[in-house]
């Protein structure tokens, strides 16, 4: 893709048994400014209405049995034709110019792998969605930085070249279903790779985080996601990865421009 091309995009949305909020996700992308080349929609064993929803609103419908968010996501990334992959939830709400604005940073840089968005949560009390939402996604960027040596990814807003899924598409944990995928991704990715955090925002709800059950199942989830990952490359040697080829460039430079 040549810099400043407007590329093709594929939105992957993993659902299982949410259909209401689905038909509320694609009605938005029918809107955006920026037209993906498809919607992929991923079934992950629905007893619902989701596939009769993805079908009346034109998206494509991609079957997973396996039950779980990691392998539903990426049987939607394996799927997916465009040269962008953005990936959301079914309750991700995006304003008509979401797709464009997040997808530009991929069109103008070509070194970049991914981008990851931010967010508000709209079924919270006007006062309270935007700075709740600051608060969470403030902790998770910073905490996951600090665990990963780089920035992480967020799976309700977030885009990645289709060349660098299919670079570590074997190193995923997409069998686990305890594990959360977009963190996994971002591991998988690696200090090497280029992931920037752009602001750009999209709805979503907050049902995640209700009820003690919820929050710890969340809280397990990151703790075996870590376990997981650090077990291949712990996070000291993915700083040393991140740093040491700046590091030697610095050096580098150093030698060849003593100062006199």
């Amino acid at each position: 893709m040549n810099p400043g091309a407007r590329p093709s995009v594929s939105v992957v949305i993993p659902v299982r048994d949410d259909a209401p909020a689905l038909a509320a996700c694609l009605e938005r992308l029918s809107c955006q400014t920026l037209r993906p080349l498809e919607v992929v929609v991923v079934d992950n064993a629905s007893s619902d209405d989701t596939a009769r929803v993805a079908w009346a609103h034109g998206a494509r419908l991609v079957a997973e049995p396996r039950v779980g968010i990691a392998a539903a996501a990426a049987r939607g990334y394996d799927a997916a034709r465009g040269d962008v992959i953005v990936r959301c939830d079914a309750d991700t709400v995006g304003g008509r110019g979401w797709l464009e604005r997040l997808v530009a940073p991929l069109a103008a840089d070509p070194a970049l792998d991914a981008v990851t968005g931010l967010g508000w949560f709209h079924d919270l009390p006007r006062g309270s969605r935007h700075l709740t939402a600051a608060a969470y996604l403030g902790a998770y960027y910073l905490a996951t930085h600090l665990a990963l040596g780089h920035t992480s990814l967020w799976g309700s807003n977030m885009a990645l070249r289709r060349s660098s899924w299919d670079a570590v598409r074997d190193d995923v944990h997409r069998t686990d279903a305890e594990i959360h995928d977009d963190l996994d991704l971002a591991f998988a990715l690696g200090p090497e790779a280029r992931i920037r955090l752009v602001p750009v925002g999209v709805g979503v709800s907050a049902r995640s985080l209700r009820g003690r059950r919820q929050r710890r199942r969340r809280l397990d989830r990151a703790l075996r996601t870590l376990r997981l990952n650090w077990a291949v490359r712990p996070p000291w040697l993915r700083w040393r990865d991140r740093y040491q080829p700046i590091v030697a460039q610095m050096s580098s430079w150093v030698t060849k421009n003593p100062v006199r």
